[in-house]
């Protein structure tokens, strides 16, 4: 049997130069490719196309396209009778687009049980890149005009990829994606990615989407690669975001 070979691309190689992403590899799950750069127009080809990036400092850039996917239908966002509760009598405050670059910076910072980060420098500078320009946004979670929480990503047309978030009192990071699941199903999104699953995400609401069906879902919400700039400009509650909103159809 031989044994699965990784694609390497060059710096110089064009942002579509990813091999089909059925080419990934099962173990470690997803891994596709490795090499090319963080450029804007690589890296929103690869979101387009079912395709992130996750390495650490002194690995090449590697890209991976796990199966299955790890998703949130935005009005699937699970809120519990007990944390609804929390939420109803919380002076949490939700702020988007007016800190990326300290909550990046938090979600970078080194966690218990962790050796480092894959939110290396370089990544960093790739993200704070696509939120200059419009892609990538931040919500914030405040108390006391004290940042507690967040979570960043992109937004492309219809899908919203989620990549970190950090929580520095209880249930912050929940809130965080709970603003966001509402205010994305609001505006007819379609997925919510969380890459990989884990018990944390799926309490919340999560599911287990095979990668035909998100790369397949993906061509038709990402097909106009359009920048959502639609998001609130005044802070709010967080008991603001507990109406209840239907899930976005899978068109």
């Amino acid at each position: 049997m031989k044994s699965p070979r990784i694609t390497w691309i060059s710096r110089d190689d064009p942002p579509d130069a990813f091999p089909s992403i059925d080419a990934a590899m099962e173990t470690p799950d997803g891994l596709l490719a490795a090499g090319g750069d963080l450029s804007k127009e690589r890296l929103l080809y690869a979101y387009r196309h079912g395709i992130f990036p996750w390495f650490d400092d002194g690995q090449p850039i590697l890209w991976w396209s796990p199966n299955p996917r790890c998703v949130i239908l935005p009005g699937e966002f699970h809120v519990s009778r007990r944390l609804r509760q929390f939420f109803r009598n919380s002076a949490y405050e939700i702020r988007f687009n007016s800190a990326f670059d300290r909550v990046i910076e938090r979600c970078a910072d080194d966690r218990h049980g962790q050796d480092g980060t894959w939110i290396t420098e370089e990544m960093k500078s790739a993200y704070r890149g696509l939120h200059r320009d419009g892609w990538a946004h931040s919500v914030e979670v405040y108390r006391d005009d004290q940042l507690i929480g967040g979570l960043y990503g992109l937004s492309i047309d219809r899908c919203f990829f989620g990549e970190s978030m950090f929580s520095d009192m209880t249930n912050a990071s929940k809130a965080a994606m709970l603003a966001l699941c509402q205010i994305i199903a609001t505006h007819g999104f379609t997925l919510l990615d969380c890459q990989v699953e884990s018990p944390h995400l799926l309490s919340l609401g999560a599911r287990l989407m095979p990668r035909d069906t998100f790369a397949a879902t993906l061509q038709k919400c990402c097909a106009n690669a359009t920048k959502f700039e639609d998001w609130p400009v005044n802070a709010s509650k967080i008991s603001t975001f507990l109406a209840e909103t239907r899930p976005a159809a899978l068109q």
